[in-house]
């Protein structure tokens, strides 16, 4: 298991990568949401209705299985991408960055929760691509304390002012599971509350319509592996899916996966 102040300690050598990608490398050209009734959409996190733990990982004895009274996932709407905000226990946990610029909006999403940036002490990206990571620069400088982590194939790509340490399939992180589900890039990683029963799927799976599509080929290194790691979400079990691009699915979230795999 990985923690904050465990990476915090062990920190100290070694150096950012200084490349990054184009953000059309998985984005359009649609402007991107500039006010906060747009951009903050809260979900106090219920107990998940059906099981919420990964088939592969059983519970700890002793932990709990119930979320924290406070546990709350927001929605950073940026218009064509979506970041996303979950608080626990007074501290922030932010999952991907949108592109370069978002930080205002994610300041006004820790804001609408009462946080600020001396309050976030987790970033897991997704993957690589720039409208997922263009912003990571400015949220790092202005979090002095939070720790970024990603897929290590993904980290020569990205840019930061502060080493990424590289988190692989069954780590957990601020309470949450990495998933790792490569294809879309070779490091992407979705992230698993399973608490909460949330997924978000970054680019490993897209909102349709209400729905669950699969990654758009136009953008995806490796269709085959990335149709592999569709297969692999349709075996977790949870009720509420975030996406990079596209509206939340709200409940029955894996089973809809489930019945998408099925067809690959």
């Amino acid at each position: 298991m990985i923690t904050r102040r465990a990476f915090i300690r062990t920190i100290g050598k070694g150096s950012a990568a200084v490349a990054l990608v184009g953000i059309s490398a998985c984005s359009t050209d649609e402007p991107a949401s500039t006010t906060l009734s747009e951009s903050v959409t809260t979900t106090t996190v219920a107990p998940p209705t059906t099981a919420g733990t990964p088939t592969t990982t059983a519970p700890a004895e002793g932990q709990p299985t119930t979320p924290a009274p406070d546990a709350k996932w927001a929605r950073v709407n940026l218009g064509f991408v979506s970041a996303y905000v979950l608080v626990r226990g007074g501290e922030a946990a932010l999952i991907d960055t949108g592109t370069s610029g978002s930080a205002s909006q994610v300041e006004s999403t820790l804001g609408g929760l009462g946080l600020g940036w001396g309050d976030l002490s987790t970033v897991l990206l997704t993957h690589h691509h720039g409208d997922h990571t263009g912003s990571l620069p400015d949220i790092m400088e202005a979090a002095p304390d939070a720790v970024a982590y990603a897929g290590a194939e993904d980290i020569p790509n990205i840019t930061s002012p502060r080493p990424i340490t590289a988190v692989a399939d069954g780590d957990t992180v601020f309470g949450l599971q990495i998933v790792a589900t490569p294809g879309h890039t070779a490091g992407h990683i979705s992230i698993l509350d399973p608490q909460g029963s949330v997924l978000v799927a970054g680019d490993a799976l897209i909102g349709d319509a209400g729905g669950v599509a699969g990654p758009s080929a136009q953008f995806t290194a490796d269709m085959a592996t990335a149709n592999e790691s569709v297969v692999t979400l349709g075996s977790l079990r949870y009720e509420v899916i975030y996406f990079g691009h596209g509206e939340p699915v709200t409940s029955g979230g894996s089973t809809r996966v489930a019945e998408l795999a099925a067809d690959r």
